[in-house]
C-alpha cells in the first residue's frame, strides 16, 4: 500500500503478532522450524486450535477449528499443548518494546495492540519508516515477526495489518483511506459476523461500496445503531481514541466441558464453584464488580453471552452468582441444548477504595463501650467469612474450601483478566 513520505492528521498503528504461539513455540525449539505446528487441546477432549503455524495454514487449518479436524487434514501435524506463562512473558516484551515507541498503547490481546503514533514523524520517521522500526525493535527484542498496519484510524489500521501477513507492513493515507475501504466485501467490516453478512446479503449489499451508498436510514431501520455505525466504517470513519489500558476490566473464569451437558443441576453447581473463582481473584486484586456476565457454548460452537447486574458493586461469590443463576436458568429455559463451554465474569471493575463503605455496610457500632454485634448474613460478617477461607486457600492451596453444590467439575478450565 501507499508509503509516501507526507502524511496529515492522527496516525495509528495496529501491531499484530504473526501465528504468535505457534512462533513462540518454533523461538524455544528451532526443530519445529518449517513445520506444520498448532497449539491447542488434544482432540480426545474436544480441544480446538488456538494458534497455528503458517505451514499448518497451508493445509486449510484455522484457530477455533476442532483439534481433530486439524488432524484430519494434516495427519503429520504436530500438536503442542498451551503454554501460557510463556506466552505472557513474550507480550510483556512485546508490550515493553510498543511503550518505547508511544505513551498510548492499547493492548487488545496478548498478541495485538494498537499505538497512536501521531505527532512522532520527527523522531521515528514517516508512517512506513515508523513501522518498520517498530517491527525490528519486537524482532530484536524477541525474535519474532509482527505484521503492522498504519492508518488515520484503528479501523483502518487493523484493516492493513491483517493486509501482507506474515512480517507485513501497509501504511494506508487519509487520501486512500475511502478507495481502499470500499473496494471491500461486507464480511472485512469491524463488528460483521456470519448473521451480519448473511442479513446484508439478502438485502442486497455485498460489498462495503454498496453500504456507503445505502441511505443511513434504511440501514438503522434493519440494523439499529449497528447500521449507522455499518455506515460510517464504510467510509472510513472511525473516531475512537487509543486507550492505554492501565487496569484489569474484567475478571472471568470458564470450563470447557469433555462431554456436553445438560443437567440443570450440574451446570448450576459448576457455575456456582466459577463464580467462587471470580469472586477469589476479585478479592485478590481488591476489585468489585457489579456487571455479571455468563457464557455458553454449545455443542455446534454457537456462544452466547446474557448479562446482568448485582445490587451493588461486590466480590461475593453468593452475590454473584444469584445474578449469574438467573440469567443462565432464563437462557435454558428458552435452549435446552446440550452445553459444551460455561463461564461467568465481571465488567465494570472498580478498586475497593473507590467506594464509599457504605456500600458494604457501615463499620460496626459500638454499645455501651462495647462492639454492637454482627447481625449473621450481614456485609461484615460475609467479606469475614471471605477472607478466611482466601486464608485458607492461601495456605493450603486453591478449592481448599468449595461448597459441596460446587464440587463436581467434568471439564477444563480456563481464567481470564
Amino acid at each position: 500500500m501507499a508509503t509516501s513520505t507526507s502524511y496529515s492528521g492522527r496516525v495509528i498503528a495496529h501491531v499484530d503478532m504473526d501465528a504468535f504461539y505457534a512462533a513462540v513455540e518454533v523461538h524455544d525449539d528451532a526443530s519445529l522450524a518449517g513445520l506444520p505446528v498448532v497449539v491447542g487441546g488434544p482432540p480426545e477432549k474436544r480441544g480446538v486450535v488456538a494458534a497455528a503455524s503458517y505451514e499448518a495454514r497451508k493445509f486449510g487449518i484455522h484457530s477455533a477449528m476442532p483439534m481433530a479436524r486439524a488432524l484430519s487434514l494434516c495427519p503429520n501435524l504436530i500438536r503442542i499443548s498451551p503454554r501460557m506463562p510463556r506466552y505472557r512473558e513474550f507480550s510483556g516484551k512485546i508490550q515493553g518494546v510498543l511503550r518505547s515507541f508511544s505513551p498510548l498503547v492499547e493492548p487488545l490481546s496478548l498478541d495485538e495492540a494498537f499505538l497512536d503514533l501521531t505527532g512522532s514523524e520527527r523522531t521515528l520517521g514517516p508512517p512506513a519508516e515508523a513501522g518498520e522500526r517498530i517491527k525490528a525493535a519486537i524482532r530484536t527484542e524477541t525474535g519474532l515477526t509482527a505484521s503492522v498496519g498504519i492508518a488515520p484510524n484503528k479501523f483502518l489500521a487493523k484493516l492493513a495489518s491483517d493486509e501482507d501477513k506474515p512480517d507485513g507492513l501497509t501504511v494506508i493515507t487519509p487520501e486512500d483511506a475511502v478507495a481502499y475501504v470500499q473496494g471491500l466485501p461486507v464480511e472485512r467490516i469491524w463488528g460483521v459476523g456470519e448473521k451480519t453478512a448473511a442479513k446484508l446479503h439478502r438485502l442486497g449489499f455485498t460489498t462495503t461500496a454498496e453500504i456507503a451508498r445505502a441511505e443511513p436510514s434504511l440501514l438503522k431501520r434493519h440494523f439499529g445503531l449497528l447500521g449507522l455505525r455499518l455506515h460510517e466504517l464504510a467510509w472510513g470513519r472511525d473516531d475512537r481514541p487509543v486507550v492505554p489500558q492501565t487496569e484489569t476490566k474484567s475478571v472471568s473464569h470458564e470450563i470447557t466441558f469433555v462431554k456436553n451437558q445438560r443437567s440443570q443441576e450440574l451446570l448450576l453447581g459448576i457455575l456456582l464453584g466459577l463464580c467462587g473463582q471470580v469472586a477469589r481473584r476479585l478479592r485478590q486484586g481488591y476489585l468489585v464488580g457489579r456487571t455479571v456476565n455468563v457464557k455458553l457454548r454449545y455443542g455446534d460452537f454457537t456462544t452466547i453471552t446474557r448479562q446482568g447486574l448485582a445490587g451493588h458493586p461486590t466480590d461475593d461469590q453468593d452475590e454473584i452468582y444469584s445474578v449469574a443463576a438467573r440469567l443462565l436458568e432464563e437462557e435454558r429455559q428458552a435452549d435446552g441444548r446440550p452445553v459444551r463451554l460455561l463461564g461467568v465474569g465481571l465488567t465494570g471493575l472498580l478498586h475497593r477504595r473507590q467506594l464509599n463503605l457504605d456500600l458494604f455496610g457501615t463499620p460496626a457500632g459500638r454499645e455501651g463501650g462495647r462492639k454492637a454485634p454482627r447481625p449473621a448474613g450481614s456485609p461484615e460478617r460475609k467479606r469475614a467469612l471471605n477472607e478466611t477461607l482466601d486464608r485458607l486457600d492461601g495456605r493450603f492451596g486453591p478449592d481448599t474450601m468449595k461448597r459441596g453444590r460446587a464440587l463436581s467439575r467434568p471439564g477444563r478450565e480456563k481464567d481470564e483478566s
